[in-house]
């Protein structure tokens, strides 16, 4: 009985702990952002089907989680989007070209990236699924432009957009360098 107690105390703890330091979103907030990022993955996804490119990768879709529903966090800023998600595909298509595919170069991949990303000041940690992705596919150069590039910077183009446009949109960016 004492140690449930206890657990109970623990468990409230952790829980107010929690609540202070997670963010708080309102309602009409989390609807205004979930239709934002539908949004944006659905016209990424239209323009690759009009112009026979392709524009989207899931690393972009967890772009979108940052630059919608916390557009507010320093690794949302373009800056890091762009330049993050580049840094870490350009990481995985040399490692590819270097060192082939494998778990050991996956690995790699992933770390350099953060490594190059912390030193750049561009943080974005779906960068570090672009440069996983990069290796697991085993592209070629021209992944960096299609959808890496051009997605990231639509993307980022769209959330500045809907900052505006939008009512109730929490303001994008807080800075572009």
């Amino acid at each position: 009985m004492r140690r449930l107690r206890r657990l109970r105390v623990v468990t409230r703890r952790e829980r107010r702990r929690g609540r202070r330091y997670q963010p708080h979103f309102q309602l009409n907030q989390i609807g205004v952002t979930s239709l934002a990022a539908l949004c944006a993955v659905l016209l990424l996804g239209v323009l690759s089907l009009w112009s026979g490119q392709v524009l989207i990768a899931a690393p972009l879709g967890a772009s979108c989680v940052l630059l919608f529903g916390y557009p507010a966090t320093p690794l949302a800023q373009p800056r890091n989007i762009v330049l993050g998600n580049v840094l870490g595909a350009l990481v995985g298509v040399a490692l590819v070209s270097v060192a082939g595919q494998g778990p050991v170069v996956l690995a790699l991949a992933v770390a350099l990236t953060i490594v190059l990303c912390q030193q750049l000041r561009c943080l974005h940690p779906p960068a570090g699924g672009m440069a996983f992705l990069a290796v697991y596919l085993k592209v070629g150069s021209g992944f960096l432009l299609f959808p890496v590039l051009s997605g990231s910077v639509l993307l980022v183009l769209l959330a500045w957009g809907f900052s505006r446009w939008v009512p109730g949109a929490q303001p994008y960016p807080r800075h572009w360098l």
